[in-house]
């Protein structure tokens, strides 16, 4: 997906730009491309994103370790406020003490709106804390036997090596 240019899109008749999206967004390892669509309005001062899509990602999950497919559906707007001294931010350092009140998305008025970049954080956003493949998903048994300690199987390799070192 190509970068918006903010006053290309305010010189456009409808000051707005609509975008089927039907890729894979760079840096988001996804089953499936990302679809659906996106629209990008001019308000003046603000930009106004709409978009509603969807993919499907594979996780693995945190209690038994197997991998299973998600499904991520975004159906989202969000508010970006233009700011013509959004540059002069940059030269700020990194870590500063912020405002409540400026705790808001800017842009450059004379800048890019990036819709892989937009899309990225969205549907990072979306995934999931806890990773279970199932509601009753139980961790692997272990079978241990009856002179030694439980053991859990995933760590057999660091079990052996600590023997290695040990003699």
């Amino acid at each position: 997906m190509e970068a918006i240019y903010i006053p290309q899109l305010l010189k456009k008749p409808t000051k707005k730009e609509n975008l089927e999206v039907q890729e894979f967004i760079p840096n988001l390892e996804t089953l499936t491309p990302v679809r659906g669509n996106m629209t990008v309005s001019h308000r003046g001062n603000f930009l106004e994103i709409l978009a509603q899509v969807e993919t499907i990602v594979t996780l693995s999950c945190d209690r038994c370790l197997k991998q299973y497919n998600q499904r991520l559906s975004l159906d989202t707007s969000e508010i970006i406020w233009l700011d013509k001294d959004n540059e002069r931010d940059k030269t700020l350092p990194s870590e500063r003490e912020v405002a409540v009140d400026d705790l808001s998305e800017t842009l450059s008025v004379d800048g890019y709106f990036e819709p892989d970049t937009w899309l990225y954080e969205q549907l990072s956003l979306l995934m999931p804390l806890r990773q279970l493949c199932s509601q009753d998903c139980q961790p692997p048994a272990t079978a241990a036997l009856p002179n030694e300690p439980h053991i859990d199987s995933r760590w057999a390799s660091l079990e052996a090596l600590k023997k290695q070192l040990l003699e």
